[in-house]
This record gives structure tokens, sequence and C-alpha cells, in this order.
């Protein structure tokens, strides 16, 4: 019986071409590699254990045996790429895009042993996750660090994306990457940077005191305004968009706090997300 997540028949189709083949030279691979994706994406949907993986599946050793092999040997971001280009091909876009946003988003993590630090904006011990999208929302470069690491310290991840995305020409960010970093980017990238965020907020205004028709003896009074509503204040242009990215990692439980070791793994279980993702996109379009 079919677990609700196991992907579709036309989903493996996409897929299967993208899996790493086994190694020359040693046994024959004995397993069936859609189980395995399967399973790993039972494990990323619902959040459980490695060891309460259920028994439909291979053996959770083996499981862990290919996500972690795929973590060292970059084959999550590798399929990625390609699922990317053809969502973007079938959206009537350039595979390589010429715009982008960059945010970051701070998460806590598990009491299990690992990197982490404090984010004393965010008040978050855990880590930070800087990601690039484009205009579609589509995850083009991931950094996972400590979350200790300012925005303005950790735009150097962007290092040497330039070359993989040559037709990229402009990227929008939020006031965390003002000041240096923003003319870093322009200068060591090329890049064009516009810095979305809400219109400054009034703490005062001059009020006139006296006949205002009598301007010999009109004086004016500074008084503060009554402090303002510190809740949402709306969506901003093009960094909506990132943001929903965000929210897209949220679905899957394993990606609301991080629990992971390494950083790369939790980088590689944000592939396995958006691969996820762009599966049930390419199988749903119309052929």
């Amino acid at each position: 019986m079919p677990i609700p997540r196991d992907m579709s028949d036309e989903e493996w189709a996409i897929l299967e071409p993208l899996i790493p083949p086994a190694r020359l030279g040693g046994r024959p691979r004995a397993v069936n590699m859609r189980e395995i994706v399967n399973a790993i994406l039972y494990i990323l949907r619902s959040g459980c254990q490695w060891r309460m993986l259920p028994r439909e599946f291979p053996p959770w050793s083996t499981v862990w045996t290919y996500f972690r092999t795929w973590c060292r040997n970059g084959s999550w971001e590798r399929m990625h790429t390609v699922l990317r280009e053809a969502q973007r091909k079938q959206q009537g876009r350039e595979p390589p895009p010429s715009a982008a946003i960059l945010d970051s988003q701070t998460v806590k993590t598990s009491q299990k042993r690992g990197t982490r630090g404090y984010d004393g904006g965010k008040k978050i011990n855990g880590r930070k996750r800087q990601v690039l999208v484009d205009t579609l929302g589509l995850i083009l470069h991931l950094k996972v660090h400590t979350a200790d690491v300012q925005d303005r310290a950790a735009v150097a991840f962007l290092q040497g994306v330039q070359a993989r995305y040559p037709r990229l020409e402009h990227v929008w960010v939020d006031q965390g990457y003002t000041g240096s970093r923003k003319t870093w980017i322009e200068e060591h990238l090329g890049w064009s940077v516009t810095v979305v965020q809400h219109p400054p907020r009034s703490r005062g205004e001059w009020v006139p005191i006296g006949d205002i028709n009598d301007l010999a003896h009109l004086r004016f009074e500074w008084r503060r305004l009554p402090p303002l509503h510190t809740g949402f204040r709306g969506v901003l242009p093009r960094r909506w968009v990132v943001e929903r990215t965000f929210a897209w990692l949220t679905f899957c439980r394993r990606l609301c706090k991080d629990y992971e070791f390494l950083p790369e793994s939790s980088e590689s279980w944000i592939y396995a997300s958006q691969i996820r993702l762009l599966l049930r996109r390419l199988a749903r379009a119309p052929s």
C-alpha cells in the first residue's frame, strides 16, 4: 500500500534519469532506488527519526547511507539544478536567471551536538539559512551557518555565484545587507543592488504655538508622536518572493527546526524539499 507522500509514476519518470549511478567495480545495486527516495521524502515531510522509518521502506541505515553519500558528492544540488531549469523553461523563462532576491532565515537547533550560534536580533540560538532565489522563488544558491554571523558578513558566500549565473545582473536585498556588504556585491559580483524596506516612520512633528496669523509671536514646539503598532506592516515588493520560499520549507517538518549535526546536511534537506516541490509541479504540467 503506497504511503501518502510516495512519488507518483510521473514524478519518478522525471527523477529517475537524475539518480546517481552505482559505483563502477562494486557489487551490483540491489535496492530499489525509487523506495530509497520515497523513504528520504517521508522523513523530510514527517520529520521522524531515521530509526523510526516504517518497515515498508528499505532499512534505515541503507536509506541514510544514500542520503549522506549524495550530501558529500553534491548530488542533491545537481538534481535540484536540473529540475529548477526545467521548471523555468516550463514557465517561459530562460534557465539562467537575470535577477534574484537575497535573504536569510534563522531557525532553532535541537539539543543535539553541532555548530550553532546566538542571533541577538531574533533572540534565537541556532543556525541561519542564507538563500539566493530567482523571481519565481526557486533557490539558486544556499548556505547554512551559525546564527551569530551577521548578514553583512555572510554575504561572502556569494563568491563564485556570478560564474554559475552569467546573466544575473540585479539583486534585491533587505536592510540587513546595506553598507559595506552592498558595496561588496556591486564591486566584486558586478550586480546592481536594490534595498527594499518600509518607508521610515516619523518620531514627532513641529506643532505651532500661538496665533498663526501673528508671525511675530508665533513659535513651534516639537512633540513626539505616540508609538505606532510594531507588528506586520504589509508586503514588500520582491521581498515576499523569498519569504514565500521560506514558507515552503516549513511544509516539511524536518526543516521546521534544524536537527542536523552538520550544516551541510541541512543544506541537502533544503535541496531535497525543493526537489519534491519541483517534481510535483513538473509532473502536473500538461504534456
